[in-house]
């Protein structure tokens, strides 16, 4: 199963407004649409970590059309593509990207939102990936000056750039670390036995041969036989009925 973390930064949009606050822009107010600016990309278990800029970028590296063929490439690639509010942000901000380009959709993906997955698990002061991150002893985003290195690299400063890449790139480190803390705890998530070959069973989420039995499994009809991964500390059970009942309620 090909597993793709990655993370887009995108540029603001640039408008004429009257306040600081409640400001309700009109479009003939809005200068300049936001766009994606970059993106990192890693494909979990490869330490190859992809990296690719837009227009912005200092010369010869900013091509945004190269930049956007690029994210389309691995997605195309891609079973499953994790990311931090990638379903809200950056896979939307991407497909338009590949719309304004002329690129049809990417081979179709799973993905894995690890935003949900925290505030749907867990209850955490913040969600935000630093805070969460550094709670379960990872390293953490690179610190930065805020909207300023934007600013910068808008202009094409070379050392913002140099910072907003390595910023980019820790992100998708950072998911990849994630992912693996909070894989037991994805629900649903896809079984990895059905795109890898396997001599035996293994865990559905980490592929690990060692499940060891816990108690069954039951339906409203059926009972299995219920596993746990000694490696990752998924809950599975056995596609092999151990039992079954023919009467069942009926529910008004």
């Amino acid at each position: 199963m090909k597993v793709l973390g990655i993370d887009i930064e995108t540029t603001p949009n640039l408008a004429h407004v009257w306040g600081m606050w409640d400001q309700n822009v009109g479009l003939n107010q809005l200068l300049e649409a936001t766009e994606m600016m970059c993106f990192a990309a890693k494909w979990f278990g490869d330490p190859k970590i992809h990296f690719a800029a837009g227009r912005y970028a200092v010369v010869p590296e900013g091509n945004t059309g190269l930049m956007v063929e690029k994210a389309h490439s691995l997605l195309n690639e891609a079973d499953v593509v994790v990311h931090f509010n990638g379903k809200t942000f950056d896979v939307p901000h991407m497909n338009r990207e590949f719309l304004l380009h002329g690129l049809t959709p990417p081979s179709p993906y799973k993905q894995i939102d690890l935003l949900q997955v925290v505030k749907r698990k867990f209850k955490f002061p913040s969600n935000k990936l630093e805070y969460v991150s550094r709670r379960l002893g990872l390293a953490g985003k690179v610190k930065h000056q805020g909207h300023e290195l934007w600013i910068k690299c808008m202009a094409g400063d070379p050392q913002a750039w140099r910072k907003m890449r390595v910023y980019n790139k820790q992100d998708v480190i950072l998911l990849e670390e994630l992912y693996e803390i909070l894989r037991p705890w994805i629900e649903p998530h896809p079984n990895i036995a059905l795109y890898d070959d396997f001599e035996q069973d293994v865990c559905p989420v980490c592929g690990s041969s060692d499940l060891k039995p816990q108690g069954f499994a039951y339906t409203s009809m059926s009972k299995f036989q219920r596993f746990q991964c000694a490696d990752c500390g998924k809950y599975s059970r056995s596609g092999k009925r151990l039992g079954a009942v023919d009467v069942r309620e009926v529910r008004a």
